[in-house]
């Protein structure tokens, strides 16, 4: 069979191998996404399975594509195909749903503590001579903040927000989550409250659900409102769960004391997001994922995908978080 991989790169820039994809059939790749539905036709040309991450498969697309069989997606979101019309022409859509629990929950803690103590703005400050030139024995250019005894709220407590949850306990954090249903091993970790509530007690905010109609725009000035004065967001979920400029607001103001970005609306980020020009806002380009073991997990299961298509038996899209 024909398989194209139109977008390789971002899953394996060259650290990775494609071997066991190639085993399933005459393989090309192609390196850089690309939102040119021309070029993305021209990609996928006469393959019977498509290889997915974030060039968009649109209605176009697969019209002008009518030897596609199979589309297999290189990540838990499949957002950029248009799912609704490939069930549609009858054809299936695979994701890989649980690739990146350890990692994109570990990256999550990590912007937490980098808020918290700001380890790369002093070691750059300690190179640049001021400690040496200081005279001091010590200094520090924000508060040190120590998150035993604080609570961290998380919205979306499934597989990446329990885990974020175990962490924040071994730090000593009191931990609460909002989710849509509830579970008895989520209990174990955190407390299960309604979100206004959640809003009111957390000093942390982390962010863990998936993009519905009713979670977009979930952190707005009335949600915002609704917090902790000196409040700390943490997002490496969707970036549209944010109203960027409501954010930015609130930390320039004060309401909300820091925020750690991982993801947002637009990717790449966009010249003029008012979060590049707001305080204490830490962005980082959607790396959470991004681990060499996460990125193996990927290959693995679009391997295991394909094989599963080729079988008869293809693994249809699922939401784990």
């Amino acid at each position: 069979m024909k398989i194209s991989v139109i977008d390789g790169y971002t899953e394996n820039p060259g650290d990775l191998s494609w071997d066991g994809l190639c085993a399933l059939g005459e393989v090309v790749i192609y390196d850089h996404s690309t939102k040119d539905e021309a070029e993305i036709i021209r990609r996928i040309g006469d393959a019977e399975i498509v290889v997915a991450n974030k060039s968009p498969i649109s209605r176009r697309v697969l019209d002008a594509c009518p030897n596609v069989k199979y589309i297999t997606v290189q990540a838990t979101g499949y957002d950029p195909i248009d799912y609704a019309y490939a069930r549609e022409k009858g054809i299936p859509v695979s994701n890989v749903p649980t690739y990146g629990t350890a990692s994109v929950a570990q990256f999550a803690i990590a912007l937490l503590l980098e808020i918290c103590g700001h380890a790369a703005h002093h070691s750059d400050a300690v190179h640049a001579g001021r400690w040496a030139e200081s005279g001091e024995w010590t200094f520090w250019d924000y508060p040190m903040i120590e998150l035993a005894g604080k609570t961290m709220g998380i919205i979306g407590f499934g597989r990446i927000g329990q885990n974020v949850g175990r962490i924040a306990k071994a730090l000593g954090m009191n931990v609460i989550a909002f989710n849509r249903s509830r579970s008895a091993e989520g209990a174990e970790i955190a407390e299960y409250v309604e979100l206004d509530e959640l809003l009111h007690r957390a000093d942390v905010i982390s962010l863990h659900c998936p993009l519905f109609p009713e979670t977009h725009g979930i952190i707005n000035r009335e949600t915002i409102s609704k917090m902790k004065d000196g409040v700390i967001i943490i997002n490496n979920s969707r970036g549209p769960l944010v109203v960027e400029q409501d954010l930015a607001d609130a930390l320039n103001s004060g309401k909300v004391y820091a925020a750690g970005l991982d993801v947002v609306s637009s990717e790449p980020i966009s010249a003029d997001n008012p979060l590049l020009k707001a305080k204490n806002c830490l962005i980082t380009p959607h790396i959470s994922w991004a681990p060499k073991e996460s990125r193996q997990r990927i290959m693995d299961c679009t391997v295991e995908n394909i094989r599963a298509f080729q079988a008869g038996k293809p693994q249809l899209s699922l939401i784990h978080i």
